[in-house]
């Protein structure tokens, strides 16, 4: 269902495409599915790859039901210690590495189902670092590496070791038409994603035409989830943009960089940081093109986090401030992006929902584009 947009303030422009992303998978599988998470399930969503692939597949089927183009695998926690600590009746010590890529190869194989449509596509859910700690710690970017080691090194070595688990899984990559690299709280671990962009970490691999990442869109999307617009890190929006897309961390770069897993009410301050920081390095000869823009907020109120810690969704006092409750979730995001066409230089556009967004979000979400 991607679309360009028609409505009379881009007239003029170059139209440029609008894709539009599913919603939050683990949220959608407690609330709408009745799936329960907790420590004992470390892998999250992934989990379901080893218990009930056909709740997995029915709800990703309902995103694309619901307008998605493009649906993410439900990859986001997967890791080698997650499937190590992952106890089930099938796999009582936990899954070892040989048997990994098996589950892998039903994610990707589950989400290319639910795209199937004309034109759907899947994106591969690689979430941080923190992500796949005991409690995550990618809202906050505390990770349990030592001040004295070369953390972009560790971060680097940790997601290529990841990402090799998807290439020995022959023709896995075929059906990926995006590498998400989702969720990043820290700077560190930007670079550390940008140098394995740059870098041949194949592990002697022998790769098809598209086993490899060279020629996958790429994105990198970071988020932003106190009151003020810092990354969890205290980067800010322009140090942020400048490591996922400026010359100096090498010749490789994402084709689209951009934000999720924050609050939708924050999104439209940011997203002109965003388009101002890109202007700045394009002037400046740092990038040679726009990126496109990746945008998926949470569906939270403003105030509202999730507390790794205890598993629930709590109010913090900052939720007592007003808040614009007359205007939808669907529709704040729907201005934020057509300013973000107006004003930018932005190539193209991907847009959905995080945590606590669900397929009736999405639906609303295509319709409120084209108003």
């Amino acid at each position: 269902m991607s679309i360009r947009f028609q409505t009379p303030i881009m007239e003029g422009r170059k139209p440029r495409t609008i894709k539009f992303l599913d919603g939050g998978l683990g949220t959608t599988l407690e609330t709408i599915h009745g799936v329960k998470f907790s420590e004992s399930t470390p892998l999250w969503s992934s989990h379901l790859l080893l218990t009930d692939l056909q709740t997995l597949a029915d709800c990703q089927m309902s995103f694309a039901k619901a307008g998605a183009d493009v649906i993410t695998t439900a990859t986001y926690q997967a890791s080698i210690n997650g499937f190590k600590n992952t106890k089930t009746e099938n796999w009582p010590n936990g899954v070892p590495l040989p048997n990994i890529g098996h589950f892998l190869k039903d994610a990707v194989s589950i989400a290319r189902r639910a795209a199937g449509k004309v034109g759907g596509r899947v994106a591969l859910s690689l979430g941080p670092y923190g992500a796949t700690m005991i409690p995550s710690t990618e809202y906050t970017g505390h990770y349990d590496i030592e001040p004295s080691q070369d953390i972009v090194d560790k971060l680097f070595h940790w997601h290529s070791e990841r990402y090799n688990l998807y290439v020995q899984v022959p023709n896995l990559l075929f059906d990926v038409s995006y590498i998400a690299f989702e969720t990043i709280p820290r700077l560190d671990e930007i670079l550390a994603i940008r140098r394995f962009l740059n870098a041949d970490i194949s592990g002697g691999v022998k790769l098809g035409p598209r086993e490899f990442y060279h020629d996958i869109p790429v994105w990198i999307s970071v988020l932003f989830p106190s009151d003020d617009d810092k990354m969890p890190d205290g980067t800010s929006v322009e140090d942020a943009v400048a490591a996922m897309i400026s010359k100096e961390f090498g010749s490789k770069t994402p084709q689209f960089v951009g934000i999720n897993c924050t609050q939708v009410s924050k999104l439209e301050g940011l997203v002109r940081q965003f388009t101002k920081a890109v202007e700045k390095l394009v002037a400046t000869g740092a990038v040679e093109k726009w990126p496109g823009l990746v945008l998926y907020p949470d569906g939270t109120k403003v105030g509202e986090r999730y507390n790794t810690a205890t598993k629930e969704w709590e109010i913090s006092g900052e939720g007592s401030k007003k808040t614009p409750e007359d205007v939808s979730w669907e529709r704040q995001l729907a201005m934020v992006v057509k300013e973000a066409y107006d004003t930018g230089g932005w190539s193209s556009f991907l847009i959905g929902g995080c945590c606590r967004t669900t397929p009736e979000n999405i639906q609303r979400l295509t319709w409120a584009i084209r108003e």
